[in-house]
């Protein structure tokens, strides 16, 4: 298949990115090849709200496959078929998501750019094709959602420090995307370690935080 264009955000590694798209409203820019910077390719898709996007998963590529995977949300331990799971590590490795079209962008020279939120894909990521979600088809209101069904939980409180305060002052923008990062729990489901401090790479720094008393704490992002 062909790459039609890559993902661009702010996370620059796997950890910490949401596990399901839609989850959080951080942007996300799609931008195309040169080759498909065609306007007319675009025609009417402002017309939608949303958009499936089909893309590699091209930091979990394998020359071979295993039947079954750990899911997280299993606390990592029980397994289940591949094809029960959205694990990334697959016989082919596509990954699909549903993201928000906030606007597309018709005045930079790589127009034109999608600009999306809820995306949980790492930047960089190609993506191999973009298809508009159709509500009548694309939802199924009665669906089971099989051993995922606490997905739709409460987030997770959190709590920032007087250090990540200063860390993100003047950029309440960027104080919300972390919000909205930790609030999904971006810690390994199996993790019960409440003094380790966790880290990850998001916007070319280090946001580090801990898990305490069922609440994330915001420890510096620096």
């Amino acid at each position: 298949m062909k790459i039609i264009a890559n993902v661009f955000n702010g996370f620059n590694e796997k950890f910490g990115v949401p596990r399901q798209s839609g989850l959080t409203d951080i942007l996300s820019e799609i931008v195309f090849k040169p080759e498909y910077r065609v306007r007319e390719a675009f025609y009417r898709l402002e017309e939608f709200s949303h958009l499936w996007i089909i893309w590699k998963f091209s930091l979990a590529e394998k020359d071979d496959w295993s039947p079954t995977v750990r899911p997280p949300k299993l606390g990592g331990n029980e397994r289940v078929g591949v094809f029960a799971s959205r694990s990334p590590f697959r016989p082919n490795p596509i990954g699909l998501s549903c993201v928000k079209l906030e606007k597309i962008d018709y005045d930079r020279k790589d127009s034109p750019v999608l600009v999306v939120s809820g995306a949980d894909i790492v930047s960089g990521t190609p993506v191999y094709d973009v298809k508009p979600y159709i509500p009548y088809a694309d939802c199924v209101p009665c669906a089971s959602g099989g051993y995922s069904v606490d997905g739709d939980k409460a987030a997770t409180e959190v709590i920032f420090t007087e250090k990540i305060l200063k860390d993100t002052i003047d950029n309440e923008r960027l104080l919300c995307e972390i919000e909205e990062i930790l609030k999904q729990n971006p810690r390994p489901a199996y993790k019960k370690d409440g003094d380790r401090v966790y880290k990850m790479s998001y916007r070319n720094k280090t946001l580090s935080f801990i898990y305490s008393e069922e609440k994330i704490i915001a420890l510096s992002f620096e």
